[in-house]
């Protein structure tokens, strides 16, 4: 599984494994988890885009707290995993 490093707003770095990308209503969300076991708890991450301190766009993730959205999602990352059920 790929691994990637995030930094927070306040600096801090955490890695995260992503399990997987999916697409719904034209946004990217990436599920992820801190831990390379199946049965890992996962965070549902969404790609948007932010204007820096020079204007200029930098890609961020944004953690999905709302559940309506969390609902929305999840059947889109089943339909990529295939056999895999992801629970609330």
């Amino acid at each position: 599984m790929e691994k990637l490093t995030f930094t927070s707003d306040d600096g801090e770095q955490q890695e995260y494994y992503i399990i997987a990308g999916a697409e719904s209503d034209g946004v990217e969300y990436l599920l992820v988890s801190e831990e390379n076991e199946e049965d890992a708890e996962a965070l549902i991450l969404k790609y948007i885009t932010e204007k820096n301190s020079d204007g200029e766009e930098e890609a961020v993730y944004e953690m999905v707290t709302d559940e309506y959205e969390i609902e929305k999602v999840i059947p889109a990352f089943e339909s990529v995993l295939g056999d895999i059920s992801i629970e609330k």
